[in-house]
């Protein structure tokens, strides 16, 4: 076959063209950091790449999943806190008020505190966190005690169909938000505490004595409630742990995928100029003059 001057000029420019779409790429994965810019560029990464980002956006909800977990617990946890503290005070007048040996005027000073203490729990009962009802179970934008004397809590407080306010951590994993209603500020609770203020008011610290046990027992149910928090809120943390792992690996698996060896591309890019100048210096050369140039 003969080779023409055409054809020897043909593949030095081809050549050359293709060397320079290879510096082309290279120098598009240096700018980027990507070894892909588009899917055409190597469609398996490209579609890894879909399924790794899935993931991570999972990840990232479940993260602000855990935040609404977080914010809600420990506002439960402070509250309840704040409850416990006010309950035990309560009974710290009571105790008192039962030695019978303080007058009537007294009686009803204790009595002023323990009403203004009842106001607190009230307060506390009705916490909102972003505009929601801690307290009551999913039922979350209605609050869970209407102040009254004694304070009225609401009708379905006990129903058992709105007691968890659930919020998914995981895949098919959820856990519970807010601490049982019924077991935190019931009926009960108020009853007793308004039964304290009016045998304290009216004199009759004779009816202290089966308060007193009342008392004690509602105390006895909210401080389990406060202990079943504590627990979920131990999970929390370690939920959170795994989560925090699954996004680190998440997002290494998307970097191992996806991102550009910036070493290993300035070593090829350089070797491809060198290539690159190699390509011209003989193409140079394969180009030489026709008879129509010593014609001239």
């Amino acid at each position: 076959m003969r080779i023409t001057q055409s054809m020897l000029s043909a593949n030095s420019l081809r050549n050359i063209s293709q060397s320079y779409e290879k510096m082309g790429q290279l120098q598009d994965e240096l700018s980027t950091g990507k070894k892909i810019t588009k899917p055409s560029d190597d469609p398996v990464v490209a579609m890894k790449g879909m399924y790794y980002r899935s993931d991570l956006a999972s990840v990232d909800q479940y993260k602000r999943n855990l935040s609404e977990l977080h914010l809600w617990m420990d506002n439960s946890e402070a509250g309840m806190t704040q409850a416990n503290s006010a309950l035990q005070r309560i009974r710290e007048l009571v105790v008192q008020g039962q030695g019978g040996s303080l007058s009537a005027v007294d009686l009803s000073a204790i009595g002023d505190e323990v009403g203004q203490l009842k106001d607190d729990l009230v307060n506390t009962a009705n916490t909102q966190v972003a505009g929601r009802y801690i307290f009551h179970g999913t039922d979350v934008m209605n609050p869970p005690v209407t102040q009254a004397n004694p304070p009225k809590v609401a009708d379905n407080l006990t129903d058992p169909t709105i007691n968890n306010y659930n919020v998914e951590v995981s895949n098919g994993v959820s856990l519970k938000a807010n601490v049982n209603p019924a077991n935190a500020f019931n009926q009960d609770v108020f009853d007793v505490v308004g039964g304290i203020q009016t045998a304290l008011q009216s004199n009759n610290p004779s009816d202290l004595d089966g308060l007193l046990t009342k008392l004690d027992k509602v105390m006895d149910t909210m401080s389990a409630e406060h202990s079943e928090l504590g627990a979920r809120s131990n999970r929390l943390d370690m939920v959170e742990t795994r989560i925090n792992q699954q996004d680190t690996l998440a997002t290494q698996a998307l970097s191992d995928n996806e991102d550009a060896d910036i070493e290993k591309v300035i070593t090829d890019l350089t070797n491809q100029e060198s290539v690159q100048r190699a390509a011209l210096n003989v193409g140079s050369r394969i180009i030489q003059p026709t008879l129509m140039d010593f014609l001239k």
